[in-house]
């Protein structure tokens, strides 16, 4: 979420937890804490967006044949921030949402007619990964890696026969997530495969990598 409803957020949290007694105390202890503890991720929320402005608004420069589109899983946090992006940027963007007993309603910022929901995942994957010329990875959970591990798979095995780039944000998040080097060490993986994604730390350097890449994979 942004790093405003994040503080605010806290700042709430805490006003309760000062006024409250027994259980409803120790919930809000435990929420407090685990709300700080995601406090330090808010920056990604950012900094997705501000990518997701920068490719929206270097597309919109393309005829229209040949303009990309930002697509996200359509929910909140990092889903929303890339929406968001394309939409302050006076761009259209895809939502694939997926329909969960918790958490998941479409964000504000997609485009109504690209607005979609799946029921499967398996069919989600297939529609994310169809159209993609890129896939920016940035911190997430058992989808985010679902999606991920599943794409590289395809890559790797020669599966999907179009280029496809493949950005891991948060080099230190992905280094301490996923030990690749070590995978190589063991032989599970070989080091070309290593060649399959890069990473990013910063939106101005991802967006400069798709800028000088994307155009290859568009003609």
């Amino acid at each position: 979420m942004p790093k405003e409803k994040c503080r605010i957020q806290i700042a709430t949290l805490k006003k309760k937890l000062a006024q409250a007694k027994g259980k409803a105390k120790k919930e809000l202890l435990d929420n407090l804490q685990i709300t700080v503890r995601n406090h330090k991720y808010c920056h990604y929320y950012e900094e997705a967006l501000e990518l997701s402005r920068l490719l929206t608004t270097w597309s919109l420069k393309f005829p229209k044949s040949k303009r990309i589109l930002i697509c996200s899983g359509g929910g909140p946090g990092i889903m929303e921030a890339a929406n968001r992006g394309a939409y302050e940027a006076g761009g259209e963007s895809i939502g694939l949402n997926i329909s969960l007993p918790f958490e998941q309603n479409p964000n504000p910022y997609i485009t109504p007619k690209f607005n979609f929901e799946f029921h499967y995942f398996y069919m989600r994957k297939l529609w994310f990964m169809y159209y993609a010329k890129a896939l920016i990875v940035f911190p997430g959970g058992f989808g985010t890696l679902d999606e991920l591990l599943e794409l590289l798979t395809l890559v790797q095995t020669k599966k999907v026969h179009k280029p496809l780039l493949i950005i891991l944000y948060g080099k230190a998040y992905w280094k301490k997530i996923i030990r690749f080097d070590e995978m190589v060490k063991t032989g599970m993986i070989s080091k070309k495969d290593l060649e399959l994604f890069t990473y990013a730390d910063t939106p101005r350097t991802a967006f400069n990598y798709l800028k000088k890449e994307l155009p290859k994979t568009l003609v």
